[in-house]
């Protein structure tokens, strides 16, 4: 509980990973009800699925790297010494 309400983890990746499942989901349902709604299937269709797979992983990776270099950043932060104020 402390960790939530003090910023010692961010919740907000654990939540993308969740929005990043989903949105996978969503795409293959998509393309399933696609299918059975037409009664056929067609090369470009699975290209365009495929390629909304990739542009949601690039997506979500983008905004992770935004946490990861947070993360770097803090670590590189805390190895370095304290400085006084006064110098």
């Amino acid at each position: 509980m402390r960790q939530i309400f003090f910023f010692d983890s961010l919740l907000t990746p654990k939540i993308l990973l969740v929005c990043y499942w989903l949105s996978l989901l969503g795409v293959v349902i998509s393309g399933f009800i696609s299918l059975a709604v037409t009664h056929s299937f067609s090369f470009w269709q699975l290209l365009v699925g495929l390629g909304m797979m990739v542009g949601i992983r690039i997506s979500f990776e983008m905004i992770m790297i935004m946490f990861k270099m947070a993360e770097y950043l803090r670590r590189i932060a805390e190895n370095q010494p304290k400085r006084d104020a006064n110098q």
